[in-house]
């Protein structure tokens, strides 16, 4: 395995340690933190029911009353008889005051009686008579606390948190759910408090019970997701409003503890808690006995009544009946407004009736301590398909497998949500994906960068460098990748090279072999030739790769040509600086062929081999039996039926049974006159009267030949063969290759 693999791979195992630290909250990453919470509050929107509930009903001192009634805070007494109409005319079950009676009511004057009763007026007896008469009606607390006694009534109160400094405590605390000591050597959580502000206890006596109203697990964004239903303070456990009229509805059962069953080992040193029991019924709750806040919706999803209008009895009893009714503000100024998922401005009371409304349905999603094991577990599976798969595969395919992960997170993610009301985070294994896949595509484009410069490299050797661009611009593939393709490869070599280098001095003989070289390989390059190698004296290049040519044959032809012709040009130049004469000889064939790096990881060598190119070889050592500088074979005949050629002969390669055929162009079919058809259809009867054992006739049609072209030695080749084959003729079956086989 290549070092970038192995980069790839550290470095995509460290991001999912840290995703990892993270989820075990042993390292936060805020920005995750951020991530989960828009996911959550999108899926709380997606799902919420959008439907009001009927069963609780806000009475809500709003601009109306308080135009009504007077500014705020209203007289004991006003509250009294709201207190008094919601049982005796409306007859509601259970009422809870989102409001805090922390003071006295001073309002009726009551004060400065008893001031009078016990000074200038205590012997005035018609005074005493009437302020005795009055005085219970004007203490407007006692009032209040008369409506609420024997009542299923709850008052809230808050607590202040915990590190603030002086903290106070002001008004009279409920009686605690639980104490410490009563739960023994469970360790719970749970919030703690400092302080609080409570009601007078007056009240606090009359009232059935409270709870708290305050959020201390609001989001560092501000945004009310969770809320506890327990808290402590000095040792003793209270419970929030929304728990304590919910039990007061169920008829007030004893709060249980539910702690899940891969913690019970771990008792001692954590909670585990996972769910309140109030009775058959379980509350989903996190490790500090916070639930998710099960929004049904916008404001406005549960009915709202002025509360003035109960003052004056216009409400529609039926409306109320039986219902749970929570008193809260929504005036400006009193307003008593949070940020939620599903708004950003949302009364506080309203909070507090989806609770109530969620506890009731059994709607409260659940966030288990457990489930982290859930979300560490998704980012082993994500990492095994995104750092062991995917860099097997190709970018496109990685893209697919992060695709289909981001589909399985969405889908399982919902299911759970839907179907098991489990909240399992969905951003970090998403974001993780996103990241695994970033560092594949990465990591993969530095490798293929380097492949390609790699190959760019490899290429540049036997190609120019616009010729490479183009083929680069193109999307041509520029593959090393080893396979079968049909080439055209051509094979030059200068004759008696050997003689030539030893009569020169070095010097000449590099200068000779350097211009001789530049010259054949810049021809090559202007006919898109692919220079394969030098050998010494010797050039090999090929047609047809990298990059698609269909027209191989044709171009690596007209390369050959000239060559032979830029050869005779270089004859006369070499005999000014004193050089031999310059004679070169080329074989070429087309065929399928082994194409592409076939060197070592040392060196590497992109080149072609294959019977194809074996034959090339053997054709240019032929071109000096027939007295020819280039011989091509049957490939190249037939790949390029535009071309006149001309039948040489029939050989049979080594370790090969049959026998082919040779052939040497004379041009293009738009090149050749009239005279030198003519001649070549002679030969070519001559040459069929040879093979046919006609001995005579094919003696007679060569000598007229070489008497009209002497110079063509290849007609003396088959005058010479002939002479020796009437002698010894082959016998039946001959294949034309001389000497026969005995």
């Amino acid at each position: 395995m290549t070092r970038l693999y192995w980069m790839r791979l550290l470095t995509g195992l460290s991001v999912i340690v840290l995703f990892t630290l993270h989820a075990l909250r042993i390292y936060e990453l805020p920005f995750l933190e951020k991530l989960e919470h828009l996911a959550y509050d999108s899926r709380v929107k997606i799902a919420m029911p959008g439907t009001q509930d009927t069963r609780i009903v806000i009475v809500d001192i709003d601009e109306k009353s308080l135009a009504r009634v007077g500014r705020w805070p209203w007289g004991r007494h006003q509250m009294a008889v709201i207190t008094e109409n919601l049982f005796n005319h409306y007859r509601v079950l259970a009422l809870g005051f989102d409001l805090i009676f922390a003071e006295r009511d001073e309002s009726s004057g009551l004060q400065v009686l008893d001031r009078l009763a016990q000074g200038a007026m205590q012997n005035q007896p018609a005074f005493l008579l009437e302020y005795n008469r009055m005085r219970p009606a004007l203490e407007r607390d006692e009032r209040f606390a008369r409506s609420l006694r024997g009542r299923p009534v709850l008052l809230g109160f808050y607590f202040r948190p915990l590190g603030e400094q002086n903290p106070t405590r002001f008004g009279a605390l409920p009686d605690p759910v639980i104490t410490l000591e009563e739960l023994g050597q469970v360790n719970l959580p749970l919030v703690k408090a400092s302080g609080f502000g409570a009601n007078l206890p007056v009240l606090r006596n009359a009232a059935q019970n409270g709870g708290f109203l305050d959020n201390p697990l609001v989001d560092p964004d501000g945004v009310h997701r969770s809320l506890p239903l327990l808290q402590e303070f000095e040792g003793r456990i209270y419970q929030s409003l929304t728990l304590s009229l919910v039990r007061t509805i169920l008829a007030d059962p004893p709060v249980t503890l539910g702690i899940g069953p891969t913690t019970r080992r771990s008792l001692r040193a954590t909670s585990g808690l996972e769910w309140l029991g109030l009775g058959p019924h379980h509350i989903p709750v996190d490790e500090q006995a916070a639930i998710l806040i099960p929004y049904r919706g916008p404001p406005g999803s549960f009915p709202y009544l002025s509360a003035v209008d109960i003052l004056d009895k216009k409400i529609n009893p039926a409306l109320l009946n039986d219902a749970i009714v929570l008193v809260g503000s929504t005036a400006p100024g009193l307003m008593d407004l949070r940020v939620t998922p599903v708004h950003p401005v949302f009364p506080g009371v309203e909070i507090h009736a989806n609770i109530i409304s969620g506890m009731l349905d059994g709607t409260i999603k659940r966030r288990a301590p457990y489930y982290v094991w859930l979300e560490v577990g998704s980012f082993l599976v994500i990492g095994a398909l995104m750092l062991l798969l995917a860099p097997r595969l190709s970018p496109v395919y990685g893209l697919y497998i992060a695709c289909g992960l981001w589909i399985v997170i969405a889908w399982s993610n919902a299911l759970f949500w839907r179907r098991g009301d489990m909240v399992i985070p969905m951003a970090s294994p998403t974001i993780l994906t996103l990241v695994l896949f970033f560092i594949h595509s990465s990591f993969g484009v530095v490798w293929i960068s380097w492949r390609n410069s790699k190959r760019m490299r490899l290429f540049a050797q036997h190609l120019p460098a616009a010729r490479l661009n183009q083929l680069h611009r193109s999307g041509d593939p520029l593959t090393t990748r080893v396979r079968k393709e049909e080439l055209t490869v051509l094979l030059v070599n200068i004759r008696a090279f050997s003689l030539m280098a030893e009569r020169l001095p070095s010097e000449e003989l590099e200068q000779m072999v350097r211009v001789y070289l530049n010259r054949m390989t810049g021809i090559i390059h202007d006919h898109r030739g692919t220079l394969d190698r030098y050998m010494g004296d010797a050039i090999m290049a090929f047609w047809g790769a990298p990059g698609d040519n269909p027209h191989h044959a044709r171009e690596a032809l007209r390369c050959a040509l000239e060559m032979l012709r830029v050869a005779d040009e270089l004859k006369d130049e070499f005999q000014t600086k004193g050089w031999p004469s310059l004679r070169i000889s080329i074989g070429m064939n087309s065929g399928e062929m082994q194409v592409g790096d076939l060197g070592s990881d040392f060196r590497p060598a992109f080149t072609v081999a294959g019977e194809a190119v074996n034959q090339a070889r053997r054709l240019e050592t032929l071109t000096k039996r027939y007295g020819l500088s280039l011989v091509v074979g049957s490939g190249t005949c037939q790949a390029l039926p535009e071309v006149i050629f001309r039948d040489l002969d029939r050989i049979r390669p080594r370790g090969m049974a049959e026998a082919v055929t040779i052939f040497s162009p004379e041009g293009f079919v738009n090149e050749v006159g009239a005279d030198a058809r003519t001649a070549l259809d002679t030969y070519h009867q001559a040459l069929a009267c040879y093979r046919d054992q006609n001995w005579e006739e094919a003696r007679q049609r060569f000598r007229l030949l070489l008497e009209r072209d002497p110079e063509q030695s290849i007609y003396e080749l088959y005058l010479a063969r002939i002479r020796h084959l009437a002698q010894r003729p082959p016998g039946p079956g001959w294949d034309g290759v001389f000497p026969p086989a005995r």
